[in-house]
């Protein structure tokens, strides 16, 4: 027997690449580091949440009932039109008018009072198991030791009924000030934030489940979906409807790249494989980009420039620590989490400040990371919408030396050269990334939403 293809079919026993030929295999490649291909048995529910759960769950995340002063919704800054982000550095949330990049701050007592601290992520195959950790500084994250099955800052208070973390993630948008619940004395939910009173009777949790017992067609959704009557109905159940939709929407696992995973030698030009080899080999982005969603779900400090307020953090409550924040361990300040590249190209801005406007633009950063902060120009580089009083905040960092050679300092990303050509063939794999499908997501736009709410401002 060929010794060979005997190993090979070791390594690749499900995509079929072991029928590739061996000198493909041994120079060209670097199939050895390639991932197993994306599978029904993947994603929780093998991909195919209950239909009720997932048309619930669609009018839910488009509905603004979920909101403090119901004039924002999960979509807001997630939308179909948007390709599940916002297309902005950093959104602008709750207070603010309209969609993408034509959403702008609000006017008034209305006006947003501050920009939301971190990018947006686009949700695209959140709905795998190995997508374990969510947030930008993993906040949320599936923890066996926790009565809930998940570390949140909700503590013992996070209900126990969540179907996976994706469900548990949900849970808190709401409870954000900045996000969807508004600022204290506009509304009782955001009266509970300021309280913090999630959980509690009263809390902001029961509030917006009392506002879905009092939809009818949300009572009858919500039995259909979850064999319960409209007394039973809590927040959690939204939760985990949210989270079936999501899952089966925004799969997004039929990409090239996938395609080739799964034997189809044609299913990527030449150049996108010779990025792939780049991307697994020479450039170094399987690193962290590791799996089959391309992702270690682990935590890294790659010189990210600082756009906007932050988290608060810092001398002069301007930086934002990430995983430092979560576990106030030092040595994590700076880092965050390895985001997964399904669609990559679609997403932007890219960074977890979204510091960068092209896809290019944060490849190149990634190569030199202390050249790219030395030449950043926070002036034009972020994508967003201007006002006085926040664009005097945003670039605060940026221009003091000494907060960028703290982030300079913490930086775990050697320098890397790569040609001009090289960068090229790069690019060409990240945009085989793309699902088709997803590329036009207009129709997972409802129509409307059971609470008779606008679905524009």
């Amino acid at each position: 027997m060929n010794v060979k293809k005997f190993v090979m079919s070791f390594v690749f026993p499900i995509t079929g690449l072991a029928l590739l030929s061996e000198s493909s295999v041994a120079n060209n490649y670097h199939y050895d580091k390639l991932p197993p291909p994306s599978i029904d048995s993947n994603f929780y529910d093998n991909g195919n949440p209950a239909e009720a759960k997932v048309a619930l769950g669609k009018f839910l995340f488009f509905d603004k009932i979920l909101s403090g002063n119901k004039n924002i919704s999960c979509a807001t800054c997630h939308h179909g039109l948007t390709d599940t982000g916002d297309g902005l550095s950093l959104p602008v949330g709750e207070g603010a008018r309209g969609i993408g990049v034509v959403r702008d701050t609000g006017s008034g007592p209305d006006a947003i009072h501050e920009r939301v601290p971190r990018n947006a992520p686009p949700l695209f195959t959140l709905g795998a198991i190995e997508i374990d950790t969510l947030f930008h500084d993993g906040r949320v994250e599936i923890d066996a030791t926790q009565l809930s099955g998940f570390s949140t800052p909700a503590g013992d208070d996070l209900p126990l009924i969540l179907e996976n973390v994706l469900a548990a993630q949900a849970m808190f948008p709401v409870t954000s000030a900045t996000e969807m619940a508004g600022q204290m004395g506009e509304n009782p939910v955001a009266d509970a934030v300021a309280a913090g009173n999630l959980a509690g009777v009263g809390g902001v949790w029961a509030q917006l489940a009392d506002r879905l017992r009092n939809i009818p067609e949300y009572v009858s959704m919500f039995t259909e979906a979850f064999g319960i009557t409209a007394d039973q109905i809590t927040y959690a159940h939204a939760a985990n409807a949210i989270s079936a939709f999501e899952r089966v929407t925004w799969r997004a696992d039929n990409t090239p790249f996938d395609r080739f995973l799964r034997g189809d030698r044609k299913a990527m030009s030449k150049s996108a494989r010779k990025g792939m080899r780049l991307f697994y080999g020479k450039a170094g982005c399987s690193g962290c980009h590791s799996g089959t969603y391309l992702t270690d779900m682990q935590f890294h400090a790659i010189g990210m420039p600082q756009i906007g307020q932050g988290k608060g953090h810092g001398e002069y409550g301007y930086e934002d620590m990430g995983r430092a924040s979560v576990t106030g361990d030092a040595d994590q300040r700076y880092q965050f989490r390895t985001p997964p590249l399904r669609n990559v190209a679609l997403t932007g801005p890219w960074g977890h400040s979204g510091a960068f406007d092209t896809l290019e633009g944060i490849v190149r950063h990634h190569l030199d990371p202390e050249m790219s902060l030395d030449n950043y120009d926070c002036s034009t580089e972020p994508r967003l919408p201007s006002r006085a009083d926040l664009d005097a905040h945003d670039c605060f960092v940026m221009n003091d030396p000494a907060l960028v050679m703290n982030i300079k300092d913490a930086n775990e990303l050697g320098k890397k050269h790569l040609s001009e050509k090289k960068i090229t063939y790069l690019m060409d794999f990240l945009h085989a990334l793309t699902d088709p499908n997803s590329v036009d997501i207009r129709n997972d736009v409802p129509r409307r939403v059971p609470s008779g709410l606008s679905l524009v401002d």
